[in-house]
């Protein structure tokens, strides 16, 4: 099993898709690492030598992923937060952020339904 930036790359996967495991990397980065490391994206992860996972390595060192990207957004959201924005604010309160209406749906972001009070006889 491939390890490469502190994630396990599934078994048999193509490798174009087993980096897409990697938080940050979609599959157009995907195929660019994979072009700038001369792999074949239909070579499957069980069969990457010593050699290629170096490349790779390598490759991914040059992108901001996994735990770095994760702290950088963290922090993006604390500063919108911090500076009173109305993002930020949207964040703080757990509501949708991207222009989302809220007076019917948005239950992903808000949570389930109060249930109603029932009036007794």
């Amino acid at each position: 099993m491939a390890r490469l930036a502190g994630v396990d790359l599934p078994r048999n996967k193509r490798i174009i898709v087993a980096l897409t495991y990697i938080y940050g990397v979609g599959p157009s980065r995907s195929a660019k690492i994979l072009d700038a490391a001369k792999i074949s994206p239909d070579l499957r992860t069980d069969n990457l030598t010593d050699e290629d996972i170096k490349v790779l390595r390598e490759e991914l060192s040059h992108y901001n992923i996994e735990g770095d990207l994760r702290r950088e957004v963290t922090m993006n959201i604390k500063r919108l937060q911090e500076i009173g924005s109305y993002r930020g604010m949207r964040h703080k309160r757990n509501l949708p952020v991207r222009g989302q209406r809220t007076k019917t749906n948005a239950r992903t972001r808000r949570g389930k339904k109060g249930l109603a009070i029932t009036k007794k006889k």
